[in-house]
């Protein structure tokens, strides 16, 4: 106790914290529970339950690093229940020997969600070849629970390899929904998307929608950056356009509201979430069921080793629990 008060003194005058600095999002609220921490809600998609409200998002795979990545990634997943979603699973079309990348549903089990991700583009030559046995396959392959699509056209203009999109993604996924079996994420990579745009997706029957919002990784800026193009580093104002989580957050609720929708998809809310905090936030203000995900925080201490991924998720999963026990969102 000596110790501890002696700590208190050396350590008070230069930890405080001033008002200025308050996080408005949140009442406390601490007469109102015992120090047990209240238990997080599981939330489900797609039929396949998690323990933890949080969704790895897509990253990486297809060299040996994004090998290493991705298997910390998933030893995460099954140790405390989360969803994951891959990275770009295009490559396995060219090249085999990427497989053990994303081959993970040994290392999750089949109690959490996991999905194969390929791109707009890619869904739409296969579409035009009438070829959804390929897509079909490479689900099956991976034994996952069905495709995210994401939908990136300004990283693909930015691009040097950049495929180009002909077809309105809109009228992409519509047609790959009514003609795929399973479960479909369509996201965006960084940028987000408009009132418009979420419009049109919640007509679709999605299993969930993924913000990919402004504030977190923007592949537009990071294609810009491998680009040694004249033309296109003149582009860069492009990569501050977008819309934020907590916008199209609140975008949504009222698209919700105003918009008479049977089955509403879940919520996968990503895009500038740094913490626990955040997504807490977000999450409970929503109107749909929602989760959020991380991908730069957990490539963080992903790239590493496991251990530090596993002390960070902890330390998220102990914050999550306190927050439930004593926070209410203003």
């Amino acid at each position: 106790m000596e110790n501890r008060k002696a700590d208190h003194l050396s350590l008070a005058l230069t930890n405080q914290v001033y008002a200025s600095q308050k996080d408005e999002r949140f009442r406390y609220e601490p007469f109102l529970q015992g120090s047990r921490d209240q238990e997080i809600p599981p939330v489900s998609i797609g039929g396949k339950e998690m323990k933890l409200p949080i969704w790895i998002s897509s990253m990486t795979g297809g060299t040996k690093l994004g090998g290493t990545i991705n298997h910390h990634l998933a030893r995460a997943a099954a140790e405390f229940g989360l969803g994951m979603g891959l990275g770009s699973c295009s490559i396995l079309l060219k090249n085999e020997k990427a497989l053990p990348d994303f081959n993970l549903r040994h290392i999750i089990g089949n109690e959490r969600p996991f999905y194969a991700n390929m791109g707009i583009a890619q869904v739409e030559h296969f579409l035009k070849k009438d070829d959804l046995k390929t897509i079909t396959d490479l689900v099956n392959l991976l034994d996952t629970d069905g495709l995210v699509i994401h939908v990136n056209p300004i990283q693909e203009m930015m691009q040097p390899e950049g495929d180009r999109i002909t077809m309105p993604p809109i009228e992409t996924i519509r047609e790959f929904v009514n003609n795929f079996s399973g479960n479909v994420i369509v996201k965006e990579v960084g940028q987000g998307m408009g009132r418009e745009s979420l419009s049109q997706l919640l007509k679709i029957p999605l299993t969930a929608i993924e913000f990919g919002a402004l504030g977190g990784t923007n592949f537009a800026k990071v294609e810009l950056r491998r680009n040694s193009s004249e033309t296109t580093a003149h582009l860069e104002p492009l990569t501050f356009v977008g819309h934020t989580a907590e916008e199209m957050t609140f975008t949504l609720n009222e698209l919700i509201t105003n918009t008479k929708i049977k089955n509403t998809p879940n919520l996968i809310i990503s895009g500038g979430i740094k913490n626990f905090l955040d997504g807490y936030y977000l999450i409970n203000k929503s109107k749909a069921t929602a989760m959020y995900g991380m991908a730069s925080a957990l490539l963080e201490y992903a790239v590493e080793d496991y251990e530090k991924l596993r002390f960070f998720l902890s330390a998220q999963a102990q914050g999550l629990k306190t927050a439930y026990t004593y926070l209410k969102v203003v």
